[in-house]
């Protein structure tokens, strides 16, 4: 018997469906995003957290034209198993397949690209004021989570919004709230009759009619909407939603599915600003997911019986663990060293720092602004702050990063965690981009391990500066190699000569070296002699050693960072100010457009950033040397034959 999801070619045919098939068609979608991540991983909480939410938004509204604008994205699965994509999930965050977040170029139904946090009540507000402009009739929903809503530009967004008072609907999804039946009861009471079409046109028309009324009329509405606002506060956080220009709605159960359509309904026929507050439970329906919610937030592949995580290569420990655990150890040795997160505990690697110094730890939540003018002030105060973050997810701090550490000068590390391609969840979280801009602000040091343990050491250096500096390192595990136990720092701005080679030579970053030693042994066996050089340090450059195998008159420059501005580009800088532009320099990197989503491996090889791809382009400039020789000879002076002997 063929199920109601195999049916569905557009969220139209919802309309046509009883509520018993709606309920059956939640579990089919559970089912089908369980299967699909069980084999491709992904965001398997989230999306189960919101199944009911997606079916009831594409039963009242009218997608595409009305526009859903999803906060992160990683909660949509179902919305892309309901909206024509359904033959394609199989193929979720593989290199060619759909993504895993929203793409406006896969679907009419993603009407904005996220990825990042934050972003849906802005955009939300843009798409509402453009409706108006154009005198459209349509609505425009923003759905955030209350991880997202933590965010700055969220507020700022609320802040506009309720300002300009436009027909938008933000839904609140809440996955971490819990409330009794008794409250629950009387907060379902309150939602029903507030989201009642005609109490909320009552409401508007009593309001209207009290702001005429001569003498007493503004009085008596002040104290019934002291009434009103006291009663929603004592149960719920409408208030602060109201203090913002919001109509708000709820709390109100988000796996219910005739709630949901009722209130949606109503709300649907409102012409203000609106807040439905929903409560959810991430991994709704998959006990494994409901049980460890933050596990299977992102999870790679995994047993759907067990809910088990297949175990990956294993072997070396990671980069980001290494991290985590040296910088427990700087901190039993230091009791200024304070740790400093955003939202990101677990995947930064803090937590172990985070249970043995709970004092010292701070989690600010989805606030990357705040989090690195919070270790300014700290730094101000004599502290060493380390800030832990996602490379892309730094780009959010940029502007403190410039204006309130470095113009300052101020001793704040940045611990960069997921340098480089990251792997399925694609262009959004690649971090290929922080060489380029952080090399552009004065006063900061810039390193890049080789391994795990040269990790080790880099940490060491950045707390011992009395300046600025930023480590930056790949997602996964290292190389496997032996670890120090004294950790001593490194003699800033020097870099490693790891092979001599009269041919050429190549300068590599971070984890771009051990490929680079690959792609070397590999050409010696072929006649063809580089030298290879570990950079470490990206600002300030080792002049000295690059100067001298600038000699060699060949230079490949190797990083895991787009080519535009980042290191490659340094060094043709490092040249011009020497006079050496006649040095032939290959700059290996990632292109001037977004990397698509894929493993870390193949996304290497096919721009040629792999041990193959480098020998390659080593091999090929090597050859074009050559060719080019006979020419070059005619312009020597002859050599006398020798004699035999």
């Amino acid at each position: 018997m063929p199920s109601i999801l195999d049916g569905i070619t557009d969220p139209s045919q919802l309309k046509a469906l009883s509520l018993r098939e709606l309920e059956t068609l939640a579990q089919e979608l559970r089912t089908r995003i369980i299967e699909t991540c069980s084999a491709n991983g992904g965001h398997v909480a989230p999306s189960l957290g919101v199944v009911e939410l997606t079916i009831a938004l594409h039963r009242v509204f009218d997608s595409p034209k009305d526009k859903i604008v999803w906060d992160v994205g990683h909660q949509a699965y179902a919305h892309k198993l309901l909206t024509g994509r359904k033959d394609r999930f199989g193929t979720l965050r593989t290199q060619g397949g759909i993504s895993g977040f929203p793409k406006r170029v896969e679907s009419p139904h993603d009407c904005f690209d996220v990825g990042h946090s934050s972003t849906s009540i802005s955009a939300g507000v843009g798409f509402a004021v453009g409706r108006d402009l154009k005198k459209a009739r349509n609505k425009v929903l923003a759905v955030i989570g209350d991880g997202a809503m933590t965010g700055g530009l969220a507020f700022e967004g609320l802040n506009h919004a309720g300002e300009l008072n436009k027909d938008l609907v933000v839904i609140l999804n809440d996955n971490e709230m819990s409330i009794s039946e008794n409250v629950g009861a009387l907060s379902n009471l309150l939602s029903r009759t507030i989201t009642s079409e005609y109490v909320h046109r009552a409401k508007k028309d009593l309001e209207a009619f009290l702001e005429g009324v001569p003498m007493f009329g503004r009085s008596v509405l002040k104290i019934a909407k002291r009434a009103e606002e006291s009663l929603k506060t004592l149960f719920t956080p409408g208030m602060l939603f109201e203090a913002f220009g919001f109509e708000y709605i709820g709390p109100i159960d988000g796996h219910d599915i005739p709630k949901l359509l009722e209130t949606l309904e109503n709300v649907k026929r409102f012409d203000d600003a609106v807040l439905i507050h929903v409560l959810t439970r991430k991994g709704k329906g998959y006990p494994p997911a409901e049980a460890n919610p933050s596990l299977f937030h992102g999870v790679g592949p995994f047993d759907i019986k067990t809910g088990k995580v297949h175990k990956g290569k294993g072997g070396a420990a990671s980069y980001t663990g290494v991290f985590g655990q040296t910088i427990k150890r700087l901190a039993q040795e230091d009791d200024r060293v304070v740790a400093i997160t955003a939202a990101m505990p677990d995947g930064t690697g803090l937590t172990p720092f985070a249970k043995e110094f709970p004092e010292r730890f701070f989690d600010v939540g989805i606030a990357e602004q705040h989090a690195v003018t919070f270790a300014a002030g700290l730094a101000a105060e004599g502290f060493k702050p380390v800030v832990a973050l996602y490379s892309s997810f730094l780009q959010r701090g940029f502007d403190q990063l410039c204006h309130d550490v470095c113009l300052q000068d101020l001793p704040v590390v940045f611990a960069i965690d997921r340098a480089g391609v990251v792997g399925s969840d694609g262009p959004t979280h690649h971090g290929v981009f922080d060489l380029s801009y952080l090399r552009a602000v004065p006063g900061l040091t810039i390193m890049a391990p080789k391994d795990e343990n040269e990790l080790q050491h880099m940490l060491v250096t950045a707390l011992s500066l009395d300046g600025p500096a930023a480590l930056r390192y790949p997602r996964g595990n290292g190389l496997g190699v032996p670890m120090d136990q004294i950790l001593t720092p490194l003699a800033v701005g020097k870099g490693e000569r790891l092979r001599d080679g009269k041919d050429g030579a190549i300068l590599a970053v971070g984890t771009m070296v051990e490929s680079a030693r690959q792609a070397a042994a590999a050409l010696a066996e072929e006649g063809i002699e580089v030298a290879v050089m570990n950079a470490r340090f990206v600002k300030p450059l080792d002049t000295e050693l690059i100067l001298e195998l600038a000699r060699t008159g060949l230079l490949i420059t190797v990083e895991d960072n787009v080519v535009q501005g980042g290191f490659g580009t340094a060094i043709l800088e490092l040249l011009e100010e020497h006079d050496m532009t006649g040095v032939r320099v290959i700059r290996l990197g990632y292109p001037d457009s977004f990397v698509e989503q894929g493993e870390q491996a193949d996304l290497k090889a096919a721009y040629g950033l792999d041990a193959a791809g480098i020998a390659r382009s080593v091999r090929e400039a090597c050859q074009g040397r050559r060719a080019s020789a006979p020419a070059k000879r005619l312009e020597q002076p002859a050599v006398p034959e020798q004699p035999h002997a």
